[in-house]
């Protein structure tokens, strides 16, 4: 009998109308993984900030033509992995399934695809590289609500040192510094999604994995180069991790460089990377007389980092746990927010 496999790849989604810009913010921060408060709290506190923050993130994504490529570009990686799985694994059959957390395909729309489907194996595949309570932890919480249907469920955790992934990014980066004409001085900026700095406190082991990533990309990018981690997207009162991206880059300026900047937690284009990255964050470069200013495009379906995803799902089938890291990261002992490190303990 053929060995049927489902692999279902988790990224948050993005509003496919600015009529859906609302409702996906809403969404967004309704979920307990975002926002802590009970419900009774957070539900309402929810629909305001998606009320207040309609309007600007409306022009967002106008700039984009009025939609994310978020879909579409996890569907092209979805079709690209497909491929990918099915030579290195020709007697099984093999699907891939995209779901997204905050808006279409929802995660139990996904859930019932995947049923439909009858796997005698289901391997849930972030698209988060780094794992945060707020990315994978909350994917996979949703997952687990919503699946019903047959097969075992594995699921990769985290993957922040894959050398496949560390590989692809050192490819874009030298691809992008050699294509701006190769200027000199810069400063390589390593930008993150942020976080509150009491996610971190609690547990999360995200900042750590981001600085893991960055670290074996600067290595395998080898000596000369002068890079920094920095993170972006900064909402709200809270105090977050930093140096904020804007900070980074007024200090590079600061010392007469330019700046080279990586987004290290995004594969895909998103909100982030074509309006914050190639627009807000190059306005201010500029504005403050930076040299030069390098954006290093996403990984999207580069060719090593989707090798590198089949090779983990491979690698993660054959393994018993259903939580498995997928490379040779593991989470300090202070992470107790790892769900990996906490399986292994007990």
């Amino acid at each position: 009998m053929t060995r049927r496999i489902a692999v279902v790849l988790f990224n948050l989604g993005g509003p496919d109308s600015l009529k859906a810009v609302r409702p996906f913010l809403f969404n967004l921060f309704r979920d307990k993984a975002i926002i802590t408060a009970p419900a009774p709290v957070r539900y309402p506190l929810a629909a305001f900030i998606a009320a207040t923050r309609d309007k600007p993130a409306r022009a967002n994504y106008a700039l984009m033509g009025g939609r994310s490529p978020l879909l579409e570009e996890t569907q092209l990686q979805a079709g690209v992995l497909a491929k990918e799985l099915s030579a290195l694994m020709p007697q099984a059959q093999v699907r891939c399934f995209v779901a997204m957390r905050y808006w279409t395909p929802l995660t139990h729309q996904t859930a019932r695809q995947v049923a439909a489907f009858a796997p005698d194996e289901v391997l849930l595949l972030p698209l988060y590289p780094q794992f945060s309570t707020t990315t994978t932890g909350s994917s996979l919480a949703a997952w687990r609500q919503a699946y019903r249907g047959p097969g075992k469920v594995r699921a990769v955790c985290c993957y922040p040192t894959l050398e496949g992934l560390v590989a692809a990014h050192a490819e874009k980066i030298e691809a992008a510094y050699a294509a701006a004409g190769s200027p000199r001085p810069v400063r390589l900026l390593f930008s993150a999604h942020g976080l509150p700095e009491r996610t971190i406190a609690a547990g999360d082991p995200y900042q750590a994995q981001i600085e893991a990533t960055a670290a074996a990309v600067a290595a395998r990018l080898g000596e000369g180069w002068d890079w920094q981690v920095c993170y972006q997207s900064r909402v709200g009162r809270l105090k977050w991790i930093g140096p904020s991206t804007p900070e980074a880059i007024e200090a590079a300026v600061g010392e007469g460089k330019g700046v080279v900047i990586a987004p290290i937690a995004f594969v895909s284009e998103h909100v982030e990377t074509l309006v914050e990255l190639d627009r807000e964050y190059a306005e201010l470069a500029h504005g403050l007389g930076c040299p030069s200013y390098v954006r290093v495009p996403a990984l999207g379906v580069q060719a090593e980092f989707v090798g590198a995803l089949a090779g983990l799902v491979q690698g993660a089938l054959e393994q018993e746990e259903p939580l498995a890291a997928g490379s040779d990261w593991r989470c300090p002992q202070a992470f107790g927010g790892c769900p990996y490190k906490a399986r292994r303990a007990a």
